[in-house]
C-alpha cells in the first residue's frame, strides 16, 4: 500500500476586505436608471459599457 498523504497548512487571519464605494453610483448614461454595485469601479453598466476587443494572439499591427 502507497502513502498518498497530502499535508497542508491552516489558514490564519482574515483577508482583506474588497474595495468598495460608499456612495450610491448610477450609469453615466444619461437616460440610465440602472444602480452600480458598489464593487462595481466602471461608469457604465453593462448595458452602456465601451465595447472592448481582447487582443488574443499575434502582433500588434501599426496603422498605416
Amino acid at each position: 500500500m502507497s502513502d498518498n498523504v497530502m499535508k497542508g497548512k491552516r489558514v490564519f487571519g482574515t483577508s482583506r476586505a474588497p474595495k468598495a464605494t460608499t456612495e450610491a453610483r448610477k450609469c453615466a448614461r444619461e437616460s440610465c436608471e440602472t444602480r452600480l454595485s458598489r464593487y462595481n469601479k466602471r461608469e457604465y453598466c453593462y448595458s452602456h459599457a465601451p465595447v472592448k476587443y481582447p487582443r488574443l494572439r499575434g502582433r500588434v499591427v501599426p496603422e498605416s
